[in-house]
């Protein structure tokens, strides 16, 4: 297979075809953990998010627009918090299972959260996952990665100079559990669901935001310490208040 045709063979090679699908049950005790968690990281609450009285949805999606210059006035925790919650945050809870903010298929939500803070309020700079089941902030890493997040964001500066950056990555085993080579697509798709979420939400607190989908793969994947493989980089949104 050439390298430049791999996009091409994937697109075809994962079609579902009537009467070709895959079949078999799904083995339950072979799911993969839905959460991912950091047991010996540093927690940081969040304040709890506003679910109510919030900037009409019409409204915001008119106004979204992608923003890649930024005042470099703090952002406030509590904004950062909205954010987070309004990308990825549960919702309903049903018989042990989190519904979140942003579809996902088969609700096995393969999409982790991390956030390269740059200047937020009340929070140390450094690489953070954002801990979904309990609202929280685990810190990974302390100290100002700006520079090297626009790096692995193929050099664009925005990243250095916004207030955070949030990465996703896909989990791709969670999906795959069911879905097998299909489960790629549900996976962009679902980072892509998130993102919007986030893009509408700045919108709705003032905040200017810009999707970033150009990126050194591995310099980004080396940042967060995932091996790229069974967890990769695959989106970003930088945000700030735009100028």
């Amino acid at each position: 297979m050439k390298k430049d045709n791999v996009g091409d063979t994937f697109q075809q090679e994962t079609k579902y075809r009537r009467g070709q699908l895959p079949g078999g049950g799904l083995d339950r005790a072979a799911k993969p953990e839905t959460y991912k968690r950091y047991p010996s990281a540093p927690r940081i609450p969040l304040s709890p998010p506003q679910t109510e009285n919030g900037e009409p949805i019409w409204s915001a999606l008119s106004q979204r627009r992608s923003q890649r210059r930024y005042q470099g006035a703090p952002l406030q925790e509590a904004e950062l918090s909205q954010l987070l919650w309004a990308a990825q945050g549960i919702t309903l809870e049903r018989q042990g299972d989190g519904f979140r903010t942003a579809p996902s298929a088969g609700a096995l939500y393969p999409v982790e959260t991390y956030v390269a803070i740059n200047d937020v309020e009340g929070i140390e700079p450094g690489i953070y996952h954002y801990a979904v089941e309990t609202h929280e902030l685990e810190q990974l890493k302390t100290g100002n990665f700006g520079s090297k997040i626009a790096q692995a964001a193929l050099d664009q500066g925005m990243a250095n100079q916004a207030n955070a950056v949030f990465v996703w990555t896909g989990v791709f085993g969670r999906s795959k559990w069911k879905y097998k080579q299909r489960a790629y697509r549900y996976v962009y798709l679902d980072a892509g669901h998130i993102a919007g979420n986030l893009a509408l939400a700045a919108v709705a607190l003032g905040l200017g935001s810009c999707q970033i989908a150009a990126l050194y793969d591995d310099e980004a994947n080396d940042l967060l310490d995932v091996d790229g493989v069974e967890e990769s980089t695959i989106y970003m949104t930088a945000v700030g208040r735009p100028r």
